[in-house]
């Protein structure tokens, strides 16, 4: 797939001499894959080639966990990038806050402009971005889903878009605690089965900048332990077992949505924080498309309502730090 030239508001950063660690060489011959995914560090980095390997699957089931080194080129990154600024400026331009009935969230970024951090169904706004979820390069993780899964364009929540910055006035600098087995859970009192998220990431982002933390081993977790070690949503603290995923622009993740994950916000403070990832949803059960006439869950109309006062509340916070620093020009 060949992308077409762009350039995004704000370019991933590259540094030449900064590479990703080379991925596993798979060995040859006759070996026990579970042994040899046991020695492997969790760090470990993975090739995307025409197979889910023995080693790659075994790694999954014991960690929860596997990246994929620069799934996406350089060129596709920007493009991407620059696609969902397009998106963003269209929405801000017509006044939509909803796609298919799922809020688009709308916060203030360092400079005071609006700014997108979160949407839903974002392929459906572009045929690149559609097109790229498609590739066939993705057809080794469609059948590590199931054999029967399918690209959710238009179900659930779509291709999630995620920018986290932090600044005074930002919506999203970080997302504490969670695990995505919690609705299932508190339903029916028992652990779904496997929850497979599949992102893209767009920026470097080493352990010194927070961004994704993992708990490996938490997806075969209870039902106890997911409703009670943490609080979700809520508790922030280190896990004495947390993993910071480390990502470079291009790489692939999927982890086990029943483990326990966060997203830390980064020590940094303006545009050098600013972190981006797409998450594309594959499905398996019954085809249930959404369109304009759809309408908003009900839990999503309250998470809404939560985010809507966060984001006043860090525009205020926004005011009330360019005052300060007027104060601090005048004196």
């Amino acid at each position: 797939m060949t992308a077409s030239p762009a350039v995004p508001r704000h370019p991933p950063r590259r540094d030449p001499g900064d590479r990703p660690p080379a991925p596993f060489v798979e060995p040859v011959g006759s070996f026990d894959a579970a042994t040899v995914a046991a020695a492997l560090p969790i760090g470990t980095r993975f090739a995307l080639g025409a197979a889910i390997s023995p080693v790659q699957r075994a790694f999954l089931d014991r960690h929860g966990f596997l990246l994929f080194t620069e799934v996406a080129t350089a060129d596709e990154v920007d493009t991407i990038l620059a696609e969902v600024d397009q998106i963003e400026a269209d929405l801000l331009a017509k006044g939509e806050r909803k796609v298919y009935g799922v809020p688009v969230w709308f916060g203030l970024d360092p400079d005071g402009n609006e700014y997108l951090f979160r949407m839903g169904f974002t392929s459906a706004h572009s045929s690149f971005l559609s097109e790229f979820v498609r590739h066939g390069r993705f057809e080794p993780i469609r059948l590590l889903i199931g054999a029967d899964a399918r690209i959710g364009e238009r179900e659930k929540d779509g291709v999630v878009f995620n920018r986290y910055v932090r600044a005074a006035s930002s919506l999203r600098p970080n997302l504490a605690w969670h695990t995505d087995a919690l609705r299932d859970v508190f339903y029916n009192w028992k652990m779904p089965g496997p929850m497979l998220n599949v992102g893209l990431h767009f920026d470097r982002i080493g352990p010194e900048d927070g961004g994704l933390q993992i708990v490996p081993g938490t997806h075969t977790q209870g039902a106890w332990s997911t409703l009670f070690s943490k609080i979700h949503f809520v508790s922030d603290g280190p896990d004495r077992h947390q993993v910071a995923v480390e990502t470079w622009p291009g790489d692939l993740t999927v982890h086990d949505g029943r483990m326990w994950h966060r997203v830390v916000a980064s020590p940094k403070t303006g545009w050098a924080s600013l972190r981006r990832s797409m998450y594309v949803p594959y499905v398996c059960d019954a085809y249930q498309p959404k369109s304009e006439t759809s309408a908003t869950p009900l839990y999503m109309r309250v998470f809404d309502a939560i985010v809507r006062s966060r984001a006043r509340a860090a525009a205020k916070a926004g005011e009330r730090e360019k005052e300060r620093q007027r104060t601090l020009l005048k004196g």
